[in-house]
């Protein structure tokens, strides 16, 4: 009896271990689609690409936001992007777009903007590999070189 009690939990647990890996190589899948998707679009204008799991958020974002001349984020509909966090502001930070460089300006939000881990007080010039954290969300900037 305590035999087949020990064979069955062996098989329980390699069991739960392929079910462990299949889960993991699906979402580096899944993760290598997205940026095969994006790079198939062949955008060579600047983006943003959330770096959290969107699993893990409340609410609802994309994984990519492609950048205009000017882009305002936070809570209010009236945003170019528009994320339903509890820590935005309703108007939180800009991005703009000056000679072809971009800018990140914090629009006096009450948790702060943060790039890449330190907080902004004034508008700080983005390069690519940029972190900008804004209340739960982190996104990196992503300027391609032509």
């Amino acid at each position: 009896m305590f035999q087949i009690l020990s064979w069955t939990i062996r098989y329980i647990f390699i069991g739960l271990i392929y079910y462990f890996i299949y889960h993991i190589i699906r979402l580096i899948y899944l993760d290598i689609k997205r940026i095969n998707e994006r790079q198939s679009k062949q955008f060579n204008s600047p983006y943003l690409k959330l770096v959290n799991r969107k699993e893990s958020l409340d609410f609802d974002i994309q994984e990519f936001y492609d950048l205009k001349d000017v882009i305002t984020m936070g809570r209010k509909k009236e945003n170019d992007i528009q994320i339903m966090d509890k820590f935005m502001s309703s108007q939180h930070a800009k991005i703009t777009m000056d000679e072809d460089e971009y800018f990140l300006e914090d629009l006096g939000s009450i948790n702060g903007t943060y790039l890449n881990g330190t907080q902004i007080q004034d508008v700080v010039k983005l390069k690519s590999g940029d972190r900008i954290g804004l209340g739960q969300v982190e996104f990196l900037f992503v300027k391609e070189v032509d």
